[in-house]
């Protein structure tokens, strides 16, 4: 099988929820047999070029840095389609649409939905043109209003009202063109399925191939430590950690308990952030996460914006740090409440029970050993490549 695949950008490296789903993907359906074109934004910080080819996968990577926000502002696209629309990434996408015949055509998350006109319009009679995949990252269309209901900003929010109303246009246009949709939980298929009840939806999870440690004890030798990892560069990871230290940070300096904020974002956010907090240390960007997994008794998903599967919770789990999360803020892993994972209702919530369990090592090293037994063998990238091909030959 023959695939264009088109995403936002070269995956690698792959730092991010986004960049890892998408990099799993292609590297799993290229190791199940299928020739994959991929067009994309390069990335400075990748080693990739035009042209570059990995074994069954062929890189086709527009060197534009993508447009700002600014431009979304008289388009019809939302800011994260709109951002790819580069004149380089424009002409290479036509140029392979006219140079090659394809069996599938993958739109890999909604930031790809600007070049569905021009898919469409190189094969404008349905019955003869490839199968179209739409591989969603979130349903975007709740996640986007949510997180402008959520903003506490006057305009902010307003801005991005108009913003999550292009996202719902261009996201149903994906579906109603797709042959088939990928979720990347069962809660999103719940979602588009009610919206789209004879559509083809699949859930597609995302696998792991990062470090498994087989045994981990947490002893009172750790420091007295939770720690928060991800990227934190989309504003609603930035809306959930402000609104999370900013309660739980006075609960945590009063018990003695400190707080590791591990990732990339912008560094005048954190500087600002860094200078009203007493327990919390942001790093960052790092080399590897792992590390400050190691040192912490427990990792928090303090998430109340921006559903969808969280990578980050594969990376706690197979290295074995026990997790404590908002109710609801966790999707598409075989965890229950209070067996393999402890859920709150709010954020005070959360950061009291972080600081109650801190020192019940008992309690802390089943949750590792309960995570890790439930999704030992859940997990892994070559059944999802074979998963995604099966679905797709049976269209």
């Amino acid at each position: 099988m023959r695939f264009l695949w088109l995403t936002l950008a070269d995956p690698t490296p792959e730092y991010n929820g986004q960049y890892l789903y998408s990099g799993g993907l292609i590297d799993a359906i290229a190791g199940a047999g299928a020739e994959v074109v991929v067009v994309g934004l390069a990335r400075l910080d990748s080693q990739r070029h035009d042209g570059a080819r990995d074994g069954r996968v062929l890189w086709r990577l527009a060197a534009d840095k993508p447009l700002s926000p600014r431009a979304s502002l008289t388009s019809r696209l939302p800011n994260m389609a709109k951002r790819c629309t580069t004149p380089t990434m424009r002409r290479m996408l036509d140029e392979v649409l006219a140079g090659a015949d394809f069996d599938t055509v993958v739109f890999d998350g909604i930031s790809a939905g600007w070049a569905l006109r021009r898919v469409t319009s190189r094969w404008p009679r349905r019955r003869k043109r490839p199968k179209i995949v739409y591989v969603s990252h979130n349903h975007e269309s709740s996640l986007r209003k949510a997180l402008a209901e959520n903003h506490p900003g006057f305009l902010k929010r307003h801005g991005l009202k108009l913003d999550a109303y292009k996202v719902t246009r261009l996201e149903r246009a994906l579906v109603a063109e797709a042959d088939l949709v990928t979720a990347i939980t069962p809660e999103d298929h719940a979602l588009y399925g009610a919206e789209w009840p004879r559509k083809r939806i699949e859930v597609l999870t995302p696998g792991y191939r990062g470090r498994a440690i087989s045994e981990r004890q947490i002893t009172p030798d750790l420091p007295r430590r939770a720690v928060v990892v991800g990227s934190f560069d989309w504003i609603a990871k930035r809306l959930n950690i402000e609104e999370f230290i900013n309660v739980a940070d006075p609960i945590f300096a009063a018990h003695g308990v400190e707080l590791e904020v591990v990732g990339s974002g912008d560094r005048a956010f954190f500087d600002q952030m860094q200078k009203s907090v007493v327990a919390t240390h942001f790093t960052g960007t790092v080399d590897r996460v792992d590390r400050y997994m190691e040192s912490a008794r427990i990792a928090i998903v303090p998430e109340r914006n921006g559903g969808g599967f969280k990578l980050k919770v594969l990376e706690y789990i197979f290295n074995r740090t026990p997790i404590f999360a908002l109710e609801g803020s966790v999707a598409g892993v075989p965890l229950e409440r209070d067996d393999s994972i402890q859920l709150y209702p709010d954020q005070r919530a959360l950061a009291t029970g972080v600081w109650r369990a801190i020192d019940d090592l008992g309690r802390l090293n089943r949750l590792q050993n309960r995570a890790f037994e439930r999704c030992r063998d859940a997990f892994d990238w070559p059944s999802r490549g074979r998963h995604f091909l099966a679905a797709v030959s049976a269209l």
